[in-house]
């Protein structure tokens, strides 16, 4: 696949790296030279150095002859503008990233698809609705669903006195047979586990269940279903905000921002959050607020470290749940092995809806979650499909990758040597990072 992205920020050159790993034939545009050399030097793709909303850079870089053209630059209108120019010089698909609600809005969206723009990506609106599924699920680190729910597959910390720990995933298998364990993160190394593998304490195992198993699967891991009504958040920028706009009827919000004029806008933008001016990072000004009182702790400041610290303060403090944006991917990985609960990272959840659109052009049959170095995709099984008719222990599955479980006719189950994919099968992939096109090839 083709795939032209307007922007070497953050997001675009995170989005390069794991596309390249992905083995697409990748262009970056931007102005700037030096950080396209930095592409250059690293990454194995062609850059070109002009205006992403230039006819004339566009047209240098084939983005009429694109299958995926990706605008990820800081500026909203720019990612348009690109967008509606690459759709009409012939992309493919297009994808702006946008940073403002407005677009999202039902009302607006035949106007936005004649701009030339086929999908939105808000970052922060990602990121409210992940926060949102961290609290209604307060005890797992990761919820991914297949079919609304038919079948779910749980990240979850193990921890001291857990059911689970010392015991061998074959001797799981033979007592209890409503789980499968597709992949367990070790310190900082996801391992796809066999028989012969134990779960240890500080393990995060990810685990693919029923949701009527879900309760049991709390009880092996030591966990406790925790009701969420109370819920503090640090720093009142854009993903306070749409969290507010999804949640704060259905929990008591307080906001904490150390600026001034955020502070005297956000009653207007929050209406039914309660505002507080002041540092969140002073443990005097929490005491103050109550921290001891709320079931629910989010940093969404524009610091990594601060978030971070902040949540382990909360925990010390007496927060059942913590969840920090983390922003800097080379810190996800320490602060998944620290006692801070869910990490929220906008780049992996622009991700996921990129990955999404290159599992299946009809996006509405495809899922996938972006882990830091890991990735869980939902596909459907073609006809004519590699996987299709053949027991999985026969189908020669490449290395790092685990098939956690299906939805047949509506209905979740889980998979194990035996199992043979139909043709229609909805199916749950693990896999470790830069081998999602090798599973792709299997179920086209």
């Amino acid at each position: 696949m083709k795939i032209v992205i307007a922007g070497a920020g953050e997001v675009g050159s995170h989005l390069a790296k794991l596309l390249v790993n992905e083995q697409e034939d990748i262009l970056v545009v931007d102005e700037n030279r030096e950080r396209l050399n930095v592409l250059d030097a690293n990454l194995n793709l062609m850059t070109l150095e002009g205006s992403p909303t230039s006819f004339k850079t566009l047209r240098e870089g084939f983005a009429g002859s694109c299958d995926l053209f990706i605008a990820v630059t800081p500026l909203e209108s720019d990612n348009l503008v690109a967008c509606s120019i690459a759709k009409n010089l012939g992309a493919a698909m297009t994808v702006a990233r946008i940073s403002s609600y407005d677009f999202m809005e039902e009302r607006n969206r035949e106007l936005v698809s004649r701009m030339g723009v086929d999908r939105l990506i808000y970052p922060e609106y990602l990121a409210a609705n992940e926060i949102a599924t961290a609290l209604r699920y307060s005890w797992a680190r990761h919820w991914f669903e297949l079919q609304d729910g038919a079948l779910v597959v749980v990240g979850v910390k193990i921890r001291e006195g857990a059911q689970i720990i010392g015991m061998q995933l074959k001797e799981l298998a033979k007592t209890d047979h409503r789980f499968h364990i597709c992949a367990v993160k070790r310190g900082h190394e996801i391992i796809i586990p066999r028989g012969v593998d134990y779960i240890r304490q500080g393990d995060l195992m990810y685990v693919a269940t029923l949701p009527d198993d879900v309760e049991t699967l709390m009880r092996y891991a030591g966990k406790k279903a925790r009701t969420i009504r109370r819920v503090l958040i640090m720093g009142g920028g854009k993903i306070a905000i749409r969290f507010a706009a999804l949640a704060s009827r259905d929990y008591k919000v307080k906001i904490i921002d150390n600026n001034y004029e955020t502070c005297r806008a956000l009653p207007e933008k929050c209406p039914n959050c309660e505002i507080v001016y002041g540092d969140g990072r002073d443990t005097e000004l929490l005491r103050d607020e109550g921290i001891e009182e709320y079931d629910a702790f989010v940093a969404l400041t524009g610091s990594s470290e601060a978030n971070i610290l902040t949540c382990l303060t909360a925990k010390e403090l007496g927060v059942a749940k913590t969840i920090a944006e983390v922003e800097n991917i080379q810190y996800i990985s320490q602060a998944e092995n620290l006692n801070i609960g869910t990490i929220i990272n906008k780049k992996l959840l622009a991700t996921s809806s990129i990955f999404q659109l290159l599992l299946d052009a009809d996006s509405s049959t495809s899922k996938c979650l972006a882990l830091a170095d890991a990735e869980v995709a939902q596909l459907v099984a073609h006809p004519k499909a590699k996987v299709v008719g053949l027991p999985i222990r026969n189908l020669r599955l490449p290395q790092g990758m685990t098939i956690a479980g299906l939805v047949r006719d509506g209905v979740g189950m889980l998979v194990d040597g035996s199992t043979v994919i139909q043709a229609g099968d909805c199916v749950v992939v693990f896999t470790l990072s830069g081998l999602l096109h090798k599973v792709e090839k299997l179920f086209t």
